[in-house]
């Protein structure tokens, strides 16, 4: 197996993935889609293994074999750098290799919507970006980030990543990149001392427990502006994943917390276009006014989506809002966008520009 050509390959094909397992041969992923190499041959236990151990350190080797699960960057002058995720199935080893582009885009380059410079321009508070696994969270982060170190001066921003995906070169700020099992032990002990290096702005790669959450309201509290992210579909599932870090007697008080700290959620998902060319991004995105604040308190979930696709001032928008967009624009079909929009019969009706408010009056066009 020569691992260098088939990375080369994946920067060839622009495919996103690269899955190695036993028995097969290696598999890229071009445009959501597994495709099986025809220039390789069927990959050995040991070709698999070998190259797994050539890319951790010793310390991660030791790990590896204790925990049987290892996430790692590594990267190369030739070939760039990927996220690595090395596991055992059926008692073989099995790598994941994500490539990461060298060059971290912008909210234009990547189908964003504007108002992601608006959110990254908070003095203080909680962003969360949401959404499933592999829908673009970490780029979105790091081009809110690279918007901050182009467009902002003289702030000093920490992230804590596991493992760091896109490099940063500083700018109009001082970026340190900590990575959880090289630079720090922990998410734990790395947000337990955050605050004495006196950040303006802080990235916490996922918030993924109690502990977690705590330390970054903390940050909030203390006049910092922290990002993160978490693996849920749409705005009310993240704020009910939130909940469900704390027993059911500490929801109010959360809610609360929620209310006062959380500046915006932005949940999006990755949806082919329609010239076959690639993916788009598509958005639901809440910015917390004063009337989400206090649904948020007044634990009135269910009214969050008319507050955000009645607002026409702060750019909030729901995933319809912005399916309908796309559909408009030809960037996606009509099918991909039903396919995707969590409220198809809704989304007909938007198409004809008839929106319906929670009392289902119509409010729009």
């Amino acid at each position: 197996m020569n691992i260098e050509n088939l990375l080369k390959r994946m920067a060839d094909l622009d495919a996103s993935d690269l899955h190695l397992k036993v028995g097969r041969k290696p598999f890229f992923r071009v445009k959501t889609v597994l495709q099986e190499s025809a220039e390789d041959d069927i990959l050995t236990p040991q070709e698999i293994e070998n190259y797994a151990f050539s890319i951790m350190n010793e310390k991660q080797k030791i790990l590896f074999l204790e925990q049987m699960e290892m996430d790692l960057a590594t990267e190369s002058p030739e070939t760039g750098r990927f996220r690595v995720n090395i596991f055992r199935q059926r008692g073989y080893v099995g790598i994941v290799m994500r490539r990461i582009k060298s060059t971290i885009p912008s909210f234009d380059q990547l189908g964003l919507p504007p108002v992601l410079a608006k959110i990254s321009d908070f003095p203080t508070g909680l962003i969360l970006v949401a959404g499933p696994t592999g829908c673009g969270k970490s780029t979105t982060l790091a081009a809110m980030i690279e918007y901050i170190n182009q467009n902002r001066q003289a702030l000093h921003i920490i992230t804590i990543e596991d493992p760091i995906e896109f490099v940063y070169t500083d700018k109009n700020c001082i970026i340190n990149q900590r990575e959880v099992g090289l630079d720090t032990l922990s998410f734990h002990d790395a947000l337990k001392r955050v605050l004495r290096e006196d950040p303006d702005i802080i990235l916490i790669g996922e918030l993924r427990d109690t502990e977690t959450f705590e330390a970054a309201i903390r940050a909030c509290e203390t006049g910092h502006l922290v990002f993160s992210t978490l693996h849920t579909v749409d705005t009310i599932t993240t704020i009910n994943r939130i909940l469900d870090f704390f027993p059911q007697q500490q929801h109010d008080m959360v809610r609360k917390t929620l209310a006062y700290n959380l500046r915006a959620t932005c949940c999006q998902k990755l949806l082919p276009r329609k010239d076959g060319t690639g993916m788009v991004p598509v958005c639901e995105v809440m910015v917390v006014t004063p009337i989400i604040s206090r649904l948020i308190m007044e634990n009135k979930m269910g009214k969050i989506p008319s507050a955000i696709s009645s607002d026409k001032e702060t750019g909030m928008q729901t995933f319809n809002q912005h399916l309908v967009k796309l559909i408009n624009e030809g960037k996606i079909t009509r099918e991909t966008g039903f396919e995707a929009s969590p409220a198809p019969n809704a989304l007909e009706m938007n198409l004809r520009g008839i929106y319906l408010d929670e009392d289902t009056r119509i409010i729009g066009d």
